[in-house]
């Protein structure tokens, strides 16, 4: 008994040593971790952020067609097929074009026999116009002149348009692409003989896309009244779009209102998927940038200027933005704390200043 009141007796005496020990070491930190001139500090202010859902998307679209054959023949060259690249105005298949051919040749000899027909009848009013006043022809003669110089004058008009139609039937053996774009499907075969108004290519513009999601009615003021919208594509990349269409009814049997938004991306393609991020909130918040951020193992922290000192201050995360490089506290800091900017070189120098003493 009388050893354990020994013990208990020197415990007691060692305890107040212990204590002052740490004491002063916590001070002693605490004096190293004053903050150098040399670092640069940031006053941590509140930004407006808009809370946001996230809505899938898919993607179509804004331009596409279905081009037909506007004659008729035998295809003899396809240059294009299924998932090809083609310019506008390129070419995508010929067809035969022997019958165009012939009526285009026809059309230009029935022009020129019109044009000569014309000339003639014209320098006969011409004459009977000078001779009709002395009597030299009679009246049914004049009528007549008359009358042959108006009809051949149609007559030119009528063959020119029969050449016109002919040319452009002649042309329509050469189907073109419409636009630039890519084609989707093939309807037709080399050899095949087609007919008007059959389907020959499907495509689409791949420089002009959209968007298209529903949303429920309660989101639609807050679509109606941002300015644009953000979409993530499937490989990350995000795109900003102003150009925004909010339908202003809603589906019968779903009650959801149709959104269209208009986007160009090169990597983008119809039938995928985007993730839209519709606003929904607005509140602001406490951003840092990622730099700031002090981060072992479950911790998370900043260091935080108190006076003339320097402390590591736990925080808590929200939202990182990668491509911003900045990251969201929801807790741990307040408007007009004063943090490092650069929380590993500060780390670094610490440790190398500790090694020295």
């Amino acid at each position: 008994m009388a050893t354990f009141h020994k013990r208990l007796s020197l415990f007691s005496a060692v305890i107040p040593t212990l204590l002052a020990i740490v004491s002063y070491s916590a001070i002693a930190d605490t004096d190293k971790l004053k903050t150098d001139k040399a670092f640069d500090t940031l006053t941590v202010t509140e930004t407006e952020s808009v809370s946001s859902i996230i809505i899938d998307g898919q993607v179509e679209a804004i331009k596409a067609a279905t081009v037909s054959a506007q004659t008729s023949g035998r295809i003899i060259q396809v240059n294009y097929d299924v998932n090809d690249v083609v310019t506008a105005g390129a070419s995508l298949l010929e067809i035969t074009s022997d019958e165009q051919t012939a009526e285009f040749n026809a059309a230009e000899a029935q022009l020129a026999s019109s044009e000569a027909m014309n000339f003639e009848a014209q320098a006969t009013l011409t004459r009977y116009a000078a001779l009709f006043p002395q009597g030299a022809i009679s009246q049914g003669q004049m009528d007549e002149a008359t009358a042959n110089a108006k009809s051949s004058r149609q007559a030119v008009s009528a063959a020119k348009a029969q050449l016109n139609k002919a040319k452009q039937s002649l042309n329509y053996t050469v189907v073109s692409a419409p636009f630039e774009g890519r084609v989707t499907e093939r309807f037709i075969e080399l050899g095949e003989t087609i007919s008007y108004g059959q389907p020959l290519f499907s495509g689409f513009d791949t420089r002009e896309l959209r968007a298209t999601f529903n949303v429920p009615s309660r989101y639609l003021a807050n679509l109606q009244a941002a300015k644009q919208l953000e979409l993530t594509l499937t490989n990350g990349e995000k795109v900003i779009s102003n150009d925004i269409n909010v339908y202003q009814f809603a589906d019968a049997n779903s009650h959801q209102h149709q959104v269209r938004i208009n986007f160009s991306h090169p990597q983008a393609l119809t039938g995928q998927w985007v993730k839209i991020a519709v606003p929904v909130k607005t509140s602001n918040v406490v951003i840092i940038p990622l730099s700031a951020l002090y981060q072992v193992n479950d911790l998370d922290g900043v260091y935080r200027k108190v006076g003339q000192h320097t402390l590591l201050t736990q925080i808590r995360l929200g939202k990182i933005d990668k491509q911003q490089q900045t990251v969201e506290v929801l807790s741990g800091l307040d408007k007009g704390d004063e943090i490092i900017l650069n929380a590993s070189r500060y780390v670094l120098l610490r440790a190398a200043n500790q090694s020295k003493e």
